[in-house]
């Protein structure tokens, strides 16, 4: 892909602009592309194409779901080529851009089978007074247009969230892809035409999201915005799109627990300081706090500490490589800076804490407050901290002190105390003995508080992407 020029997907062709902004290598900080900036003509060109085919070209469910279908197979097929433009154009190392190649497939597939199971239900209403010689039962439609705005932690497979179930309730697309990250949207659309995706289905308008998504939130021929990324962001959009539907996933510092009763301590740290240091910690459920109780606390620690010097941080293309440099060096010097800031206030870095341009070493901080950055905001970064707590109330206390509430991960023996914290942890999702960060592409994914409102997942994003309409017959 080096050096090659692509425009935005509008209608079925790639049209070309005089402005166009560079993809950088996020590891050799190399130009692999350049992307033309879409105007607010061309956005809205992109609505209009999509609003014309869903009125003239509406596709059957099966149909939706070969063309699904199709694209998995094709995204199979293409794993290793769709592999590399990830952990070129995203820093990801290469085992975890292969993995997230076949969850898209998954997605996909997921998706398709959504397809054919759309459906209403039927209401007794002959059970009421008046309406013996009525027939009345509910059936439920595309929406219509959607937005669909995505971050560049994964480019491939959280695109592919929006798109697969947007297409197999019915509806179109246009999609701003993170400016980070645009490459795998593009394939994508290149593969969904290749399966025979009806032009105007899917549009790809590119440029800054402030601007871009200024032009699609004032679009009032969108019917639905989903948007994974930032609170303030999600705010906005919530705000500007009035009785418009919306789903927003908006991340989280995500806690786990890990009680004195964990049925396996090993396990425990291996799965809580992997999945902080996983996708270099740019992960919406990447685990961020860990509260250990105090009796295996110092175990706890010398192990995370073990197993993190274990881990290969370096250029994310080898197949060896662990941990691989953040989406920009600002980002990896913001984290930096935090780092700083928490030793200052009393943090003890244990392991870690050194960057070297957008790289940043594994991070595993001791002695933190609430109040520290840290702790208290989205690090989005392979950054860890470790917390001592007496009791199981005093962890459930500390892990729903925040302002989110995505998902959260306990470790424990008891299940009656497994149940009690369910229900007790103010998250969309409790995963139990696994880490915050585990997530099956099939479950309902979404949060609470500011992370969010709205599920993912093929099944409950396509109940989101439409409507239910209730049918009346007089007999």
């Amino acid at each position: 892909m080096t050096g090659k020029i692509y425009g935005n997907f509008i209608g079925g062709k790639w049209w070309e602009a005089n402005e166009t902004f560079p993809v950088y290598h996020k590891f050799t900080n190399e130009v692999i592309a350049r992307v033309a900036k879409a105007s607010r003509e061309e956005v809205g060109a992109a609505v209009e194409h999509a609003v014309s085919a869903v009125r003239t070209k509406a596709l059957a469910p099966y149909e939706r779901y070969e063309i699904l279908m199709k694209s998995a197979e094709w995204f199979r097929r293409q794993k290793e080529e769709i592999a590399s433009t990830i952990v070129q154009e995203c820093g990801k190392v290469l085992k975890d851009a292969r993995q997230e190649v076949d969850r898209c497939i998954q997605t996909f597939i997921a998706s398709a089978e959504e397809a054919k199971r759309i459906g209403g239900s039927e209401i007794p209403i002959q059970g009421q007074p008046g309406n013996n010689s009525k027939l009345a039962f509910t059936i439920r439609v595309p929406v219509g247009v959607i937005c669909a705005i995505t971050p560049f932690n994964f480019p491939l497979n959280l695109v592919a969230h929006k798109v697969a179930p947007a297409i197999a309730a019915g509806n179109a697309v246009v999609l701003k892809p993170a400016g980070y990250t645009p490459l795998s949207s593009f394939r994508m659309a290149e593969i969904l035409a290749e399966a025979g995706l009806p032009d105007g289905y899917l549009n790809i308008v590119n440029g800054s999201g402030q601007e871009i998504g200024k032009y699609l939130l004032e679009d009032k021929r969108i019917n639905m915005y989903t948007f994974t990324g930032s609170p303030s962001v999600g705010k906005q959009i919530k705000n500007s799109t009035g009785i418009r539907k919306v789903t927003l996933e908006l991340g989280n510092n995500s806690p786990n627990i890990v009680h004195k009763d964990a049925p396996d301590l090993e396990k425990a740290v291996r799965l809580c300081v992997s999945r902080g240091f996983t996708n270099n910690g740019q992960a919406c459920i990447s685990v961020q706090r860990i509260y250990v109780h105090r009796d295996i606390y110092d175990e706890f620690v010398a192990k995370a500490v073990t197993f993190a010097g274990g881990l290969a941080v370096g250029d994310p293309e080898q197949e060896e490589t662990d941990v691989g440099p953040m989406i920009a060096e600002k980002e990896a010097a913001r984290v930096e800076e935090w780092i700083t800031e928490a030793v200052s206030q009393g943090a003890r870095v244990v392991f870690g804490g050194k960057r070297t341009g957008a790289l940043l070493q594994p991070t595993i901080l001791t002695d933190v407050t609430p109040e520290m950055k840290v702790v208290c905001q989205e690090v989005f970064a392979p950054l860890v901290s470790i917390v001592p707590y007496d009791s199981i109330d005093e962890a459930i206390e500390a892990a729903n002190d925040s302002d989110f509430g995505l998902q959260a991960g306990l470790f424990t023996s008891n299940l009656q105390l497994a149940l009690s914290a369910a229900k007790r942890l103010e998250f969309g999702g409790v995963i139990i003995n696994d880490s915050s960060s585990f997530r099956a592409d099939i479950m309902p994914y979404g949060g609470v508080k500011d992370s969010g409102i709205g599920r993912e997942g093929p099944s409950y994003a396509v109940q989101e992407m439409t409507e239910e309409r209730i049918v009346v017959i007089e007999l």
